[in-house]
């Protein structure tokens, strides 16, 4: 077994429900509930669970964009649950996430190679721009577009070419642990798997980890080496890919199993 790169303990994110004109709580939305969980070191670990079953907000938050509740998540046995903004900066170079929406998550109104060169511009300050430039140049290629590509904007791109540029975005800051929250499902079947082949490939060039978070077991089934089971918050399945897949013990699990589709 790896080493573990990320470890959750116990996590708890609540999210508060308010009512009337004086906005009093009036209970609360557990997305997640008491998870708790490792993710190796250069394995890929698949996160599943139906829409809203709180995986999104849990990849949010080791990437602190959602504040937890309660409980803890180390980082190379470093705890980061708890650090401010200028104790986690580091961290943001080695934590990296690929959202579900390619579209929605570059600016319209930068260019490809101001996207992927802000990066550079907060994480490697030291940069020239002629460096930054051939820095961009070189993450286009690796993603399978090219160079002259980073002079035009986000809407001139395929879904496809989009859910790359995100990639690219994502590589720029040489990450260890890359989080891929439903990265092809707002894609073409056939551009799934070559995003999904693209992403294979890195992690075997770059030695990356993956958190591959998606509804689809079938997917699941090809990018994991072990996989969760979210339901409601609360993990209620955990294995190896071969386990949790051959053997499911749990009836939510096999009834995910049962509506992937067959030929």
């Amino acid at each position: 077994m790896s080493s573990p790169l990320l470890e959750a303990r116990h996590l708890k994110i609540y999210f508060p429900i308010y009512r009337g004109v004086l906005k009093h709580s009036q209970g609360e939305v557990r997305a997640i509930d008491d998870v708790s969980f490792v993710i190796p070191r250069g394995q890929t670990v698949g996160l599943v669970g139906e829409s809203g079953s709180g995986k999104t907000t849990l990849g949010r938050a080791i990437v602190q964009l959602i504040k937890v509740t309660s409980g803890q998540i180390f980082y190379e046995g470093k705890e980061i649950t708890a650090m401010n903004a200028k104790a986690f900066h580091p961290f943001r170079k080695k934590i990296q996430m690929i959202f579900q929406d390619p579209h929605g998550s570059l600016n319209p109104r930068l260019t490809i190679k101001n996207t992927i060169a802000e990066a550079l511009e907060i994480h490697f300050p030291k940069l020239s721009p002629s460096q930054r430039e051939e820095r961009v140049a070189s993450l286009l290629i690796k993603v399978g577009l090219t160079p002259e590509m980073m002079r035009r904007y986000p809407h001139e791109f395929s879904g496809g070419q989009r859910q790359r540029i995100g990639i690219a975005r994502a590589l720029a800051v040489e990450p260890e642990f890359l989080i891929c929250d439903e990265p092809v499902s707002a894609l073409d079947v056939s551009v799934q798997a070559q995003i999904i082949n693209l992403l294979q490939d890195l992690q075997e060039e770059l030695g990356l980890t993956m958190l591959f978070i998606g509804h689809d077991l079938a997917v699941i089934k090809h990018v994991s080496q072990s996989i969760l089971v979210l339901h409601h918050g609360v993990l209620v399945e955990s294995g190896s890919a071969q386990e949790v897949l051959e053997n499911p013990q749990h009836d939510y699990t096999k009834k995910l199993l049962a509506a992937v589709p067959r030929i």
